[in-house]
């Protein structure tokens, strides 16, 4: 499996995740001495990310953050315990993209759902720049683009990438703050839309460089 490779200028709250995989470190240790599977930890990854689906779906802003925030505890532990068994393999990174593609769109299929339930904003709120199911289909759509990008470069030959100005932590907070304020939607998503962009045009320019250097 490559190994991702995060660049310091532009990692965005990814910057984080050396932190926080700290923090999980008794789970990760207890994994490894009870023999616990790494794909155990994509399950519960997943599973947390249905789950706060549902969470922002019915407007519980609180109880998808604590499902957001299990969902990216997943995601971190089961690379996190792949490492520390010695048990990485190919299939486990096909398992995590699957795994993290289907949290994210459970989470926007939530907020989609929410977007139909609370109804446009009023004509003259400064956020009123459309129709929020539209705008959180287009954020749906756009949240793919880093993704995309890193997977187009590993399979030319370059590095999986990870991080960026507006990655996974920030869609999740972002959602979680529109799941509070389901008026700002139309907003949140542009934020989505244009953070995922630049993203991936960030990631996308960085692996260019990287091929031409390899070439």
């Amino acid at each position: 499996m490559r190994q991702s490779l995060a660049w310091a200028p532009m990692r965005g709250l990814y910057a984080l995740k050396p932190w926080y995989t700290r923090r999980l470190g008794v789970i990760v240790r207890a994994a490894v001495a009870r023999g616990v599977s790494p794909d155990v930890f994509t399950v519960v990854g997943v599973v947390a990310g249905a789950g706060a689906g549902a969470a922002v779906a019915l407007g519980w802003w609180p109880v998808a953050l604590v499902l957001l925030v299990a969902r990216l505890g997943g995601a971190n532990l089961d690379g996190a315990v792949a490492r520390a068994q010695g048990t990485s393999r190919p299939w486990g990174f096909v398992l995590n993209e699957l795994g993290d593609r289907a949290s994210d769109l459970a989470m926007f299929a939530g907020l989609v759902v929410l977007a139909a339930r609370t109804g446009a904003p009023a004509d003259d709120a400064w956020w009123a720049w459309g129709d929020p199911v539209v705008w959180a289909l287009v954020a749906a759509a756009a949240a793919t683009l880093p993704t995309f990008a890193s997977l187009a470069l590993a399979g030319a030959g370059g590095t999986r990438l990870n991080g960026g100005p507006f990655g996974k932590t920030e869609r999740c907070a972002v959602v979680v703050v529109a799941t509070a304020l389901p008026a700002a939607i139309p907003a949140a998503c542009a934020l989505v839309v244009v953070g995922s962009c630049a993203t991936a045009a960030a990631r996308l320019a960085h692996g260019r460089r990287q091929l031409v250097a390899a070439a």
